[in-house]
């Protein structure tokens, strides 16, 4: 009790007290910390960078999300420069989903003992379905682009491989991608 009322009458642990309550930022700021934007203003950029246009998936997981951000990494260079697009739930830290995009001729090579199945896209190109530690990833190319679509490996039930390739088939049917 004595502690408590020092800290209550004194104007120097006063301070210190107040200092500690300061707001802390919003989920939203700290990932405009980071570099997150809007979409519209990351694939803006991306499109800008490579002067040439970007489809996006029309479809997304059945899960529920909160946020959905965009990122444009333009680093030295083009071999690591990438589109990211993350939905996310301030609800539940599991339901993530991510989009990245590179040019094919910089895309990531496929690790073939993470590599549980190939799948073929309506469009005639191969996926790679790839497990990690944490994600389950579907890798594939489309007018000379790398996509890889990431789902948190904890809702995989929801976002089974199937999921993953009916996303990807999505791209062609967008009514705002149109080539």
């Amino acid at each position: 009790m004595f502690i408590i009322s020092c800290v209550l009458v004194s104007p120097k642990l006063g301070t210190v007290f107040a200092a500690s309550n300061d707001k802390s930022p919003t989920y939203e700021e700290t990932l405009f910390e980071i570099g997150f934007q809007s979409v519209d203003e990351a694939l803006k950029a991306f499109e800008q960078h490579y002067k040439r246009k970007l489809r996006l998936p029309f479809r997304v997981p059945p899960v529920a999300f909160t946020h959905i951000f965009g990122r444009f990494s333009d680093l030295d260079g083009d071999l690591n420069d990438t589109l990211e697009v993350m939905f996310i739930s301030d609800k539940s830290s599991k339901n993530h989903y991510k989009i990245n995009v590179r040019p094919a001729k910089y895309g990531i090579s496929i690790n073939n003992r993470h590599a549980i199945k190939t799948y073929k896209l309506e469009d005639g190109n191969k996926a790679t379905y790839v497990v990690t530690r944490t994600s389950n990833l579907l890798i594939f190319e489309k007018d000379n682009w790398q996509y890889m679509l990431g789902i948190d490996k904890r809702i995989s039930d929801k976002a089974t491989p199937q999921t993953l390739v009916e996303i990807a088939n999505s791209i062609d049917y967008s009514p705002n991608n149109k080539k």
